[in-house]
């Protein structure tokens, strides 16, 4: 038989059979070297890659501003309290569906555990900064597009249960791409207790007995014991995965913040160890001087003023998250309510000593700083004492300092440009017509019908 004759019969064949009977094994043209679908070690350390969002970016700003520890000296207005909407659909398209699909598809005890806390953190993060929020019927794909708003009383309720989950499921081992603990699962237990223990004390002013009850089940499974215990994100020295603060300010040349007269009149008459991290004096003066949010330098320069300092501009910065001396604090407030049988003033002292440390690798400066009226421990101003200091240990942690303001009304915090600080975030506008029926729901249900930054979140009782 011919070539030509054979290819005429070959042609018949495929005809009448159709093309499967020439079909080739579907991987001849999938390469293993490139996978499309991600691992769940992989997922993981995306989702764990976004925190570093939380600080840096212009959605860190947005806190740092809240919680008033910078004020903008370039473009003044940006540093105003943002009175349209803002939105959370981030946190559900990245990290979180992320972290769902790991939940739902892994085998490993440690990687769902790991997937499962940091779920819980980001959802305690979204909720507290915008008040009701899908939470129950979110992360379902194309199975729910418009999901309810969970009340935040039952988020909460969800995520001690989230947490009490994971901690269940760790075992010995450990995982692979952990950028946090190198895959230490027993630091990720104590980090998913931590984060139980703080969001318990968020629970103080409007649920007490609850906030004691699960503040007590977090401290007697475990939680950090020093700072190496810290839960940050480490910047890389490498222009892939710098520091934000570092590349606007160093790379870009952009002198665009202050430290704000809030925090440094907190600081500086006590002459804080901590001060010459957190920015550096005046250029005109050598003083340290904080600007007042929501104005401009005299003169439109930045010479009178102290500008964020060495922590800032390190490329390979570390993010401070949730911190060994968070949990000393938590433990003296809950000590001076009398939730625990542990002394206030040991944890408060401790608390600040661990913060030094932490700032400044350092406590050799501690004793003398403790020693200072005003800063020792007196029971008769122990909620003040103890959510200033706080919150002069969680600069730069804009969303955490901002909602513990909130949630204790200390320190007072002066007006931005008449403005009041703002009480949640409100909705993202396109929220009102993608999903409006429970969009509507939330608003009513909350703020009677008004969705600004003035109404209160559920535990917001100050």
């Amino acid at each position: 038989m011919t070539m030509k004759k054979f290819l005429k019969l070959l042609l018949i064949a495929v005809i009448f059979t159709g093309c499967d009977a020439l079909k080739f094994d579907d991987d001849i043209n999938v390469s293993p070297n490139s996978p499309s679908q991600a691992s769940g070690p992989q997922l993981t350390a995306n989702a764990m890659l976004y925190l570093s969002q939380l600080s840096g970016s212009t959605q860190g700003l947005q806190g740092q501003f809240a919680a008033q520890y910078l004020s903008e000296t370039q473009y003044v207005v940006a540093s105003l309290y943002p009175q349209g909407g803002t939105s959370f659909y981030g946190f559900y398209q990245g990290p979180l569906i992320n972290l769902e699909t790991v939940i739902n598809t892994t085998t490993s005890n440690n990687q769902k555990a790991v997937a499962k806390i940091l779920k819980a953190y980001y959802m305690w993060h979204v909720t507290d900064r915008w008040g009701d929020v899908p939470f129950s019927e979110a992360l379902k794909g194309a199975e729910n597009f418009t999901p309810s708003y969970d009340t935040q009383e039952a988020i909460y309720d969800g995520l001690f249960a989230l947490l009490n989950e994971a901690v269940g499921l760790i075992e010995s081992g450990s995982i692979t791409s952990d950028v946090i603990y190198n895959g230490d699962m027993t630091k990720w237990r104590k980090f998913a207790n931590t984060v139980r223990m703080l969001m318990a004390l968020r629970l103080s002013e409007v649920s007490p007995q609850k906030a004691q009850t699960e503040f007590n089940n977090a401290l007697n499974a475990g939680i950090m014991a020093s700072n190496a215990d810290n839960f940050t994100f480490r910047h890389l020295a490498d222009a892939n995965n710098q520091s934000y603060w570092h590349g606007q300010i160093v790379v870009m040349g952009r002198e665009w913040w202050a430290l704000s007269k809030t925090l440094v009149d907190l600081m500086k008459p006590y002459n804080d160890p901590r001060l010459p991290v957190y920015g550096d004096p005046s250029r005109n003066g050598g003083e340290y001087n904080g600007l007042p949010i929501g104005t401009a330098p005299a003169g439109a320069n930045t010479e009178d003023y102290s500008l964020l300092g060495s922590y800032a501009k390190q490329q390979n910065a570390t993010l401070h998250i949730v911190t060994y001396a968070q949990a000393l604090f938590a433990k003296a407030e809950a000590a001076s309510r009398g939730w625990i049988s542990e002394d206030a003033a040991t944890n408060y002292n401790a608390a600040i000593t661990q913060s030094i440390a932490q700032w400044t690798g350092s406590t050799d400066a501690a004793a003398a700083y403790l020693a200072q009226d005003g800063v020792a421990y007196s029971s008769a101003r122990a909620l003040e004492q103890i959510a200033t200091q706080r919150y002069i240990h969680l600069f730069m942690n804009g969303f955490e300092g901002w909602a513990e303001y909130r949630r204790t009304g200390y320190p007072a915090m002066a007006l931005s440009a008449g403005a009041a600080v703002p009480n949640r975030m409100s909705y993202v506008a396109t929220e009102s017509f993608n999903n409006s029926n429970n969009y509507n729901a939330a608003v009513q249900r909350q703020f009677g019908g008004t969705d600004d930054i003035y109404g209160k979140v559920w535990w917001d009782k100050n």
